[in-house]
């Protein structure tokens, strides 16, 4: 399918202009609410609300979107029912994936583990398991997700700190011992794809010695360019292109040999926890959604076999409408992308399906417990826009890695909205409403626009390298850092509502001592119990396939079955690519 030359805003306005209006409400009837509107308006609202009519709310993250003091039908007059906002299972998808939702399948609980050694992480999973847990999440300490081994000098101290550390198949085998990886579906959060092109194939070497086939393998990996040339933190970046070439690798070996298995998670969540609007977060994850179909249908994919397993990954915050009608606007959006700009034909290439996490930067070390409060309603924001799994934050994440006692009070956060609440009987309980669906609609159309700057510096990639998201993120953050100091945005108990009162103290997570030394042994007995000439070889035929423009993800699959370690495999990767020195955003 050759490249598109119009705009994605030029193709869904033409596909527009194709329809038949049928607006809901009647026209005449329209005309006198508009007369009696304007009557209430002067005769009965306050002056002051009348001249401040439209506000804008600020809050943490929030898309600085002007929000009126009520919403009628006037907001909404020219709205045509079934092709914006339809029935749940149906195009366009505004009130969810499935007909029944919730009622046929709950949302997933997903809570990430990850913290000390392999076998520590282990332990905590079981932990949740037996509480309830319907699906596993696991994150990796700062080395591994920077990949580095644990026995490489820039990981000292930081082995097993915010996250599990993994350095070979042998760790990912002591991670998943006991776990029963046929019944439950996995989210792996490698982050980047060049992680994801050494950490899954890990996995399933993992798989191969337990005798499971992959076809058997459910779950996520997160193989995101985004995290690894924008978000990251890490010092050394290989280019985009090279980036974003292995994230179509992982995908284009992950959907022919993995088949059940979602081979990206279009990740929103951690730019917009990073610093940049709602807005932004869907704008730069749906671009590149698009770059990376364009480019597998250039290797020579259909759009339908692709497509059923891409996947999102997003942040919730504070504005609880706006979160709602975010979920539900990018759902109908990328719907139009996928059936006008791609023509795709089975149904289920149409759906954005999502997972969401509460957010994590809204989360403060003042007055720890009203952390309990804002990820509950961020959870439940997330439950009304319809998501198919769901992260809580643990109160006390500001501080350390959650203790057992924060990690259940989140998941049953998530057991309480399912089970006692009712919220998930009825399907898009806030469908109709005239303020949520106008702002669904501002929404898109905000979302719309800022894929179109996307695409003026010449797509996705492009603007990574142009240093587009950068100024982006830079300009935001400053911007909101300033609102939050001089107390425009307000965050309760850290700049307003401040108590004198001493906070009750609570438990904060100790790390498992001696991980480092543990992970250590463990690598130095590796290197000498395998076979080295065979991991040299591996590594080399890696290289080869970088160089030559292989797809890279076979090779390093033999390396993880050669017993390689994450650092050494990353180290092909950098000389095959070089490095890559990302804009300043300062």
């Amino acid at each position: 399918m050759p490249k598109n030359t119009k705009t994605l805003k030029e193709i869904l306005n033409e596909e527009e202009l194709k329809k038949q209006k049928k607006p809901l409400f009647n026209p005449e009837i329209i005309k006198e609410l508009d007369k009696e509107f304007n009557t209430w308006k002067e005769n009965t609202v306050n002056e002051n609300d009348g001249k401040n009519w439209s506000v804008t709310p600020q809050t943490i993250l929030g898309s600085e979107i002007p929000r009126e003091m009520i919403y009628t039908p006037l907001n909404l007059s020219e709205m045509d029912y079934m092709s914006e906002i339809g029935f749940s299972g149906t195009e366009p998808f505004t009130r969810g994936v499935h007909p029944n939702m919730y009622r046929g399948k709950k949302f997933t609980i997903r809570q990430i583990n990850g913290f000390g050694g392999p076998e520590d992480t282990n332990e905590r999973f079981k932990f949740m398991l037996k509480n309830g847990a319907t699906g596993l999440s696991v994150i990796f300490d700062i080395p591994t997700v920077q990949m580095y081994d644990s026995d490489d000098p820039v990981s000292k101290g930081q082995v097993g700190t915010s996250g599990v550390a993994i350095d070979s198949t042998d760790d990912m085998e002591i991670l998943f011992k006991d776990m029963p990886l046929e019944d439950i579906t996995v989210s792996i959060v490698t982050h980047y794809p060049s992680n994801t092109a050494i950490l899954f194939p890990m996995f399933l070497a993992m798989a191969d010695r337990r005798n499971i086939t992959w076809d058997k393998l459910k779950g996520t990996v997160q193989n995101d360019i985004t995290l690894e040339e924008v978000v990251r933190s890490g010092p050394e970046y290989i280019p985009p292109r090279d980036c974003f070439r292995i994230q179509c690798d992982n995908i284009e070996f992950i959907r022919k040999e993995v088949p059940n298995w979602n081979f990206i998670n279009l990740n929103g969540y951690n730019l917009h926890d990073f610093g940049t609007s709602g807005v932004t977060e869907m704008a730069v994850a749906i671009s590149n959604g698009i770059e990376t179909l364009e480019e597998l249908i250039s290797r020579g994919y259909d759009v339908d076999f692709i497509a059923p397993r891409l996947a999102f990954f997003w942040s919730i915050s504070n504005d609880f409408f706006e979160e709602v009608s975010r979920i539900r606007a990018a759902r109908r959006l990328w719907y139009k992308i996928m059936k006008y700009k791609f023509k795709a034909k089975n149904p289920r290439s149409l759906w954005m399906r999502c997972h969401v996490q509460t957010s994590g930067i809204t989360l403060t070390r003042q007055e720890p417990f009203n952390n309990i409060i804002r990820a509950s309603y961020q959870a439940l924001a997330a439950i009304l826009g319809g998501v198919q799994s769901l992260h809580v934050d643990s109160y006390d994440e500001a501080y350390a890695v959650p203790t057992e006692e924060a990690a259940l009070l989140s998941l049953r956060t998530q057991q309480i909205i399912q089970s006692e609440t009712a919220v998930t009987e009825v399907v898009d309980p806030l469908g109709g409403s005239y303020y949520v669906e106008a702002l669904t609609n501002e929404i898109e159309k905000r979302i719309l626009e800022e894929v179109g700057e996307i695409e003026k510096v010449g797509g996705y990639v492009a603007s990574i390298e142009k240093g587009w998201i950068h100024r982006k993120i830079a300009n935001y953050f400053n911007t909101e850092q300033v609102k939050i100091e001089n107390g425009e945005i307000k965050i309760v108990g850290y700049n307003c509502y401040k108590s004198d009162e001493i906070s009750p103290s609570i438990g904060v997570f100790k790390y498992p001592a001696g991980v480092e030394e543990r992970q250590k042994e463990k690598i130095k007995k590796l290197k000498e119990s395998r076979n080295n000439s065979k991991a040299e070889k591996t590594l080399g035929d890696l290289e080869d396939a970088c160089l030559k423009r292989k797809n890279i993800v076979p090779y390093s699959v033999e390396c993880a079955r050669a017993g390689c370690t994450e650092g050494e495999i990353f180290k092909v990767f950098k000389k095959s690519f070089g490095l890559w020195k990302p804009p300043a955003m300062f």
